[in-house]
């Protein structure tokens, strides 16, 4: 059954051309070709301020330059999160994107007594990190933290499940087939809108 599916690209560097551009590409071919609607947020391309207090996350207003994004996340059904991993997490921009969209009222809401009320259920993720090291020593030796605090903490606090990750390390060390190994995978993915 054909999905609503946001594709968010979260490498920085507004010149293009990374893998996470290509994989992301890759996905929303195969969705596409599987007759789900697809829209995509790059996030190099948006102006996205920081927050710089509590009082400014829980009342103040998205961004203008947000409005599209945080509209595409309440269309999906489905959100596919693409980022390579930058001192052991995602990039500031990712972060700082995430602190905006997903504020209170729109993927949350305290209530006055209990946990707050989850905005975004119903809704599912896949995650997708590259990587200079093996995948293998990210997820065993660093246990993956900073992706396993994005699908509890932040993914998981606001509803989104199932929740799930594909790692590709050793990015700048690998065969031009395994490349394109990874960007079949993605394609997949894509058409199976997972």
């Amino acid at each position: 059954m054909p999905r609503n599916i946001v594709i968010i690209q979260g490498h920085p560097d507004k010149a293009g051309g990374h893998l996470c551009h290509s994989l992301a590409d890759a996905y929303a071919e195969g969705a596409e070709a599987a007759a789900n609607s697809v829209r995509r947020i790059e996030l190099a391309e948006l102006d996205i301020p920081l927050l710089r207090s509590q009082v400014e996350f829980e009342s103040g207003t998205l961004p203008a330059s947000l409005q599209a994004a945080g509209d595409a996340i309440r269309w999906a059904e489905h959100i596919v999160l693409v980022f390579p991993l930058w001192l052991g997490s995602m990039p500031a921009l990712v972060k700082a994107f995430l602190e905006q969209t997903l504020r209170p009222g729109f993927a949350f809401a305290y209530q006055e007594k209990g946990w707050p009320k989850m905005l975004l259920r119903g809704r599912s993720a896949r995650i997708v990190v590259t990587m200079g090291m093996p995948a293998f020593a990210y997820r065993w030796y660093f246990f993956s933290h900073a992706v396993r605090a994005l699908n509890r903490n932040v993914l998981g606090f606001v509803g989104i499940s199932p929740i799930r990750t594909t790692f590709f390390g050793m990015v700048e060390n690998t065969s031009e087939k395994k490349r394109r190994g990874w960007l079949n995978q993605m394609r997949d993915f894509g058409s199976h809108g997972r």
